[in-house]
């Protein structure tokens, strides 16, 4: 065998150990003008990871996961969930025996692994110990799997509602919003799904530029485990708006926000959108008493923006806050207030003049009086192809749905029930520049909870959020999810053998 061959099958390889990576089949026929373009085919492979939820013992945790039915999937396929920390090979899967690193043993995994595609899977568990937790899917368990962490408090610091989307291992991350204010409790969790440790750095930047901390370099992190970090313990300064850039020198971590606030209760912070000249921070809830903007230029550059508001009736311009300047690696913060003014609203961000790169996340508030609660609304992708949100109940559910380039026709998919009931489908049309809170689809004779599909059938791009939201003593409590792609399929390029290539010159 000649070491072209070699290459080739080597490459083949590489391309089939890729997370995500799509069956490859044989090419359809070419179009009409030569012209190839690359298919999009279902992902084999998923890997979630599910922060630990609550330090607190009064926590009570729900879990929803969901696998959206896709087609060319195939028959075969498994799902596993293991708690961060099990020796790799000793996980029991969803059946709460597994073997944490130290000999430790946590009986409440949650049992979410999906049965079948199509129908969610819910689980709870109470109290301050339980696991982050490490999760795998392949073949017809991957495309779009999704899994909810939806965490109660009562009281203490952060009561209120707390949720969180299981993320995916990446390099890097942004996050403005973050604080080390006397009232703020941070953390940052990261978590390492791979066989061997993680290097990272997190730094801080501040209204004046990067705050030093020796602290925050070089933290390992450990095969198969998770480190909550006190953001507060990097460095000595207290400031209320940060931005955190989390880098992996080595290996790949899951990074989320922990917020939480003595007055203001709190809420997972997740990563702002990529920098970009443009972006789209969804699903400001109509009700919101104070909504407040933290962005960030990374570069090395100055940015100024245009701020506007996707409302239900076009976009409008905040009094006030018509524009905003950022000084290149210095955080800033400006309140808008009520800008809602209950409506529906998203906030849209372009750059003026020279393109610059930003990064920028929301902090509303709900309530009034003694009685708040807070939440996070980073800048996000566009919904792609499909999108999807679990854990939803029958009337504490509000989607958002906003096309600020373009009028979008959305398909949204309720599916049955976890414990019960019949998925149902409507259809929506976005006008270009507006928001609209849509009346979400429930399932017939629910039982249980659901999931949302979101998927684009025609227009513009189209961004989502979804607020989950209950009264809990009071307090307006609610947490929002934004909405990217799922991503269940992936572009395959279309190819044709040529055995030409095996031939020496």
């Amino acid at each position: 065998m000649n070491r072209t061959t070699l290459s080739l099958i080597a490459g083949t390889t590489a391309l089939a150990a890729v997370t995500g990576v799509a069956v490859l089949s044989a090419p359809a026929a070419p179009a009409s003008d030569g012209a190839r373009t690359a298919a999009r085919l279902p992902v084999e492979r998923t890997r979630l990871l599910c922060p630990q939820p609550s330090t607190s013992d009064i926590a009570e945790t729900s879990y929803a996961s969901f696998t959206p039915a896709s087609e060319g999937t195939g028959s075969a396929g498994k799902a596993e969930l293991v708690a961060a920390g099990a020796q790799s090979g000793d996980g029991a899967g969803s059946s709460g025996s597994d073997k944490a690193g130290k000999g430790k043993k946590h009986s409440d995994v949650p049992a979410v692994t999906p049965k079948e595609p199509g129908t969610p899977v819910t689980a709870s568990v109470s109290g301050a110990d339980n696991p982050a937790l490490i999760a795998t899917a392949t073949g017809r368990f991957a495309p779009g799997w999704t899994i909810q962490e939806t965490t109660q408090v009562t009281a203490g610091s952060g009561r209120g509602l707390l949720g969180i989307g299981c993320g995916v291992p990446d390099t890097e991350f942004w996050f403005p919003g973050v604080s080390t204010s006397e009232s703020r409790t941070d953390y940052v969790h990261l978590t390492n799904p791979d066989d061997s440790a993680a290097v990272v750095d997190v730094q801080l930047y501040g209204k004046d530029g990067t705050l030093k901390s020796t602290v925050g370099e070089g933290i390992t992190v450990q095969p198969h485990s998770s480190e909550p970090v006190l953001l507060s313990t990097l460095i000595d300064d207290q400031e209320s708006d940060l931005t955190v850039h989390v880098s992996a020198r080595s290996g790949r971590v899951a990074a989320a926000v922990q917020a939480l606030d003595d007055k203001l209760g709190g809420d997972w912070l997740t990563a702002s959108a990529d920098p970009s000249d443009t972006l789209v921070l969804p699903g400001i809830p109509e009700d919101a008493t104070d909504v407040r903007l933290i962005a960030f230029a990374p570069g090395d550059a100055d940015a100024d923006l245009k701020v506007r508001l996707a409302s239900p009736s076009g976009q409008i311009t905040p009094v006030g806050n018509e524009t905003l300047h950022l000084k290149s690696g210095m955080t800033t913060a400006v309140d808008l207030g009520d800008v809602t003014r209950g409506e529906a609203g998203s906030l849209v961000l372009t750059s003026t003049g020279t393109p610059v790169p930003v990064v920028a996340a929301l902090q509303v508030v709900r309530g009034k009086d003694g009685r708040q609660e807070s939440a996070f609304i980073p800048a996000t992708a566009p919904v792609g192809t499909r999108a999807t949100a679990v854990g939803n109940g029958a009337k504490d559910t509000t989607l958002a749905l906003s096309a600020p380039d373009g009028t979008a026709t959305v398909k949204v998919t309720a599916s049955v029930g976890s414990a019960g009931g019949a998925a149902v489908s409507k259809k929506y049309t976005i006008k270009a520049g507006t928001t609209q809170n849509v009346e979400v689809p429930v399932p017939s004779d629910l039982k249980g909870t659901y999931a949302l599909t979101v998927e684009p059938l025609a227009g513009g791009p189209v961004y989502a959020a979804r607020m989950l939201h209950m009264t809990l003593g009071g307090v307006p409590a609610f947490t929002v999810q934004t909405l990217p792609d799922d991503r269940g399929t992936v572009a395959v390029p279309e190819a044709e053998q040529d055995l030409s290539v095996l031939l020496k010159n």
